[in-house]
């Protein structure tokens, strides 16, 4: 399969970026040329930032899974689609070619609409990963149902918030899910969920972890059964369903910086064209390799990078169901070295923790078929690029370091592989079509390099978000209302001498967690839910693993005698209203907190005491209580 779009040199770059500039909609009308339409569309882009309102190549009309799937059955059809490495490395592995990757799509799509499953109608998925994870978001998009995957790792309670915000009547889950020596207890999970969320008509369940469950008589059924009832039909085809560009394919719930979840609302046309573009050029994949991308398909990269943008390019992509440091910390090696890893994309957080084990369990692990690495989620730091760069890549292989966003459906600011340069911890240059800018706290441009301020893009691109889901002014107040005519990132950042970029964190109140964007108040939310809890405020603070770590402040009232006992209360709070993932990191007890007169929390102030640098707080005496501060600094942990 060719790409007209991929570019190969330093100098194809600068054109298509100049290109880019002066003629946007010519520029990606070409790019979106290379796709399989039905129907071409009558008008590339109409946009304005102030609604806002954003429609790329409208009245295109297109399946995403046509792209996907059919267009390669017959030159890829013998090809591997997916290989699932299972969380057991003695349980057999699958590959999954595309011809048999189609079938089981066409299966499942199939049995989504013998479940009353129709165009517009929302499904969220909450599975393990494996196969049947991806099988299920492409049957959904088949059909033209708006797919909304929750992470595993989620609580009952953050599946509630969700299935209600969507109005999401169909859910597609397993039994349970393996993650190196745990056993999640998915269906389980579900099900208490669905205690809040009566509307919910049919759950769909995979067998994986055999975990007794629960199944309802007229709601639950098992995924294999309506398997056989499909085949008893003579497996009929199901032919893709007709979209609009502008159709929505899938929703993806992000955290804010208020306390309720944003569903982020992605196209057919848009999203699908610019997670591909984005694949072939930031990787510069050529057809045949093996691309191993480690995050989990109920986050975005999963979405883009394990799923549309690699079937659409015709890679072979593979889905990891387990944890790199299980059973030892050389299991990405070991998966890398099995079958012949091409591409390696993973977050800084889990290369700092393999650089805890050392390098003895790289010993005797064959990775020269590695010829790019990535990183993702967050800004990897400097030691954490050369130990990648020098153990796992042998100084061979150009590593990408990439920065997008959910909003942006694919990467946005990167080295493209061995065709611009890297710079350890800068994400370096915007890709073609991608214009960002720099300006200062009153939306005034600052021009040059070697400056920084808040980062913002000046120009829609194919897979920025059109709306969340229910409450486009949350979307308009969020992205678009802060500067005018630009979509704000919420991210600070410098550019170099050069014209390089590098991400210098969140500048509003959502921290990066793990490379998982959590939102202070979500947090905040579920701690004060807590008996005892009086008020709290969160923040972030340096974590050598995480990047990111959660500091809690905590006003209790005086009913508690065991401080430990009182923190694993809170903790295990924050897992049942969010998920393991929200855990404070640290907690802190205080009789109160830094507060201005009229009663906002300076959590400026508690950052800076979180991170250690008390002599450089500022003015604390127009605080309503300036003593608390000096309280709280004695009291850090």
């Amino acid at each position: 399969m060719s790409y007209p779009f991929k570019i190969k040199s330093l100098e194809a770059y600068q054109a298509a970026s100049e290109k880019a500039v002066k003629d946007p909609e010519g520029f990606w009308s070409d790019v979106a040329g290379s796709f399989l339409w039905r129907k071409r569309w009558d008008t590339v882009l109409n946009w304005n930032f102030k609604e806002p309102n954003i429609e790329w190549f409208k009245g295109g009309k297109l399946n995403v899974t046509e792209n996907c799937l059919d267009r390669h059955l017959g030159t890829l059809g013998n090809t591997p689609a997916i290989i699932w490495e299972p969380n057991d490395p003695e349980e057999h592995h699958r590959v999954l070619t595309y011809r048999e990757l189609y079938n089981k799509v066409v299966q499942f799509a199939n049995v989504l609409k013998n479940n009353g499953v129709k165009k517009g109608d929302r499904v969220c998925i909450y599975m393990g990963m494996v196969p049947e994870l991806a099988i299920a978001t492409l049957a959904c998009a088949r059909i033209g149902a708006i797919h909304s995957v929750i992470f595993g790792g989620f609580s009952a309670q953050s599946i509630a918030d969700r299935l209600e915000d969507a109005h999401a009547e169909f859910i597609v889950t397993c039994d349970g899910a393996y993650r190196g020596n745990k056993e999640i207890p998915l269906k389980s999970v579900i099900d208490d969920a669905l205690v809040q969320c009566r509307f919910v008509k049919r759950v769909i369940v995979l067998t994986r972890t055999r975990t007794p469950i629960s199944m309802l008589k007229g709601r639950d059924v098992w995924w294999e059964d309506e398997i056989k009832k499909v085949e008893t039909m003579g497996n009929p085809d199901c032919p893709a369903e007709e979209m609009d560009a502008e159709d929505p394919l899938f929703i993806l719930y992000t955290s804010g910086s208020t306390g309720k979840p944003k569903g982020v609302v992605h196209t057919t046309g848009g999203y699908m064209v610019y997670a591909t573009y984005s694949f072939v050029n930031v990787f510069q994949y050529e057809q045949g390799q093996v691309h191993f991308c480690t995050a989990d398909i109920g986050w975005i990269t999963g979405h883009s990078y394990i799923v549309y943008g690699p079937l659409c390019a015709g890679a072979t992509s593979v889905i990891f169901e387990g944890v790199p440091t299980w059973p030892d910390a050389g299991r990405f090696w070991d998966v890398v070295d099995k079958y012949k890893v091409n591409i390696l994309y993973t977050a800084p957080t889990a290369i700092r923790s393999l650089m805890g084990f050392g390098t003895a369990p790289l010993v005797g692990k064959d990775l020269s078929s590695l010829k790019v690495l990535g990183s993702v989620g967050e800004p990897i730091n400097e030691e954490a690029w050369h130990w990648f760069d020098e153990h796992v890549g042998r100084k061979r292989c150009p590593i990408v370091d990439t920065w997008w966003q959910t909003e942006t459906g694919g990467i946005m600011i990167s080295n493209m592989a061995g065709v611009t340069p890297s710079k350890p911890s800068y994400a370096t240059l915007p890709l073609p079509g991608v214009q960002p800018v720099l300006v200062d706290e009153n939306g005034r441009e600052i021009e040059g390099n070697d400056v920084s301020g808040n980062l913002c893009i000046r120009f829609p691109w194919p897979g920025i978000l059109r709306t969340t889901y229910g409450d486009h002014e949350r979307c308009r107040q969020n992205y678009f209302a802060t500067y005018e005519n630009l979509y704000f990132t919420g991210d600070g950042c410098y550019r170099d001498e050069k014209g390089n970029y590098r991400i210098t964190g969140r500048v509003d109140d959502v921290l990066n967690v793990s490379g998982h964007r959590i939102g202070t108040a979500e947090v905040e939310n579920a701690i004060n839910m807590h008996a005892g809890v009086v008020e709290s405020a969160v923040v972030g603070y340096p974590h050598d693993i995480k990047g990111q770590g959660i500091y809690a402040y905590v006003i209790f009232d005086n009913t508690h005698e065991d401080d430990n006992l009182t923190k694993m209360d809170i903790i295990q709070t924050v897992s049942r209203i969010i998920g393991a993932i929200a855990k404070p990191d640290k907690i802190q007890f205080v009789s109160g907190l830094p507060k201005t007169r009229s009663g906002k929390i300076m959590r400026r102030i508690l950052r800076k005491i979180a991170e250690g640098e008390t002599g450089s707080l500022g003015d604390t005496s127009t605080l309503l209580d300036p003593s608390v501060v000096d309280e709280i600094i004695k009291g850090r942990v």
